[in-house]
């Protein structure tokens, strides 16, 4: 994991920020202590859990990919997410391909500075929120309003997610 300090991941960072500013979205990222789970990182940040979105790198078959949104108290629902997106199989790449569809590690993927920029399914539950996300880097997370974002990159919107069991 790159250290925070180093120009790495502020490169990442950095990749968030011209990504919305080209987009016309505002964000606001912050530093923050290393989490070693989500609920610890929601507390962190002094928001609910359902506060953080999940950026899930996803892959088809044909080995393309998509972003899907997911809230931090939610689980992904492949039937769902499968109808949606019409197709029978989608399954979630190993680091190395997560890397190389969106030029960030997993844990710091975001829509935003993508290497590519897959198609988004955002979560029905986030509309309407301002939601934490992940920044580009370790130790940074970013806020924007979900809405905003939706609308900045063409996001489908649907139930695409279960509670967590």
């Amino acid at each position: 994991m790159p250290d925070p300090a180093t120009g790495e991941a502020l490169a990442g960072v950095d990749r968030v920020r011209a990504a919305a500013a080209e987009r016309g979205l505002e964000v606001e990222i912050r530093e923050r202590p290393a989490a070693n789970s989500l609920p610890e990182a929601a507390a962190i940040l002094g928001i609910p859990p359902s506060g953080i979105v999940k950026t899930l790198v996803v892959k088809r078959s044909d080995d393309t990919y998509l972003f899907a949104l997911i809230p931090g108290d939610r689980a992904i629902s492949w039937p769902k997410l499968r109808a949606i997106v019409g197709v029978n199989k989608l399954q979630l790449p190993d680091p190395a391909r997560a890397l190389a569809a969106t030029g960030y590690e997993r844990g710091t993927i975001v829509p935003l500075g993508s290497t590519h920029d897959w198609p988004i399914y955002a979560d029905a539950e986030i509309v309407g929120q301002r939601i934490a996300m992940g920044a580009g880097a370790h130790g940074y997370s970013m806020f924007v309003d979900a809405d905003a974002l939706i609308a900045a990159y063409g996001a489908t919107v649907a139930d695409i997610s279960q509670p967590i069991d």
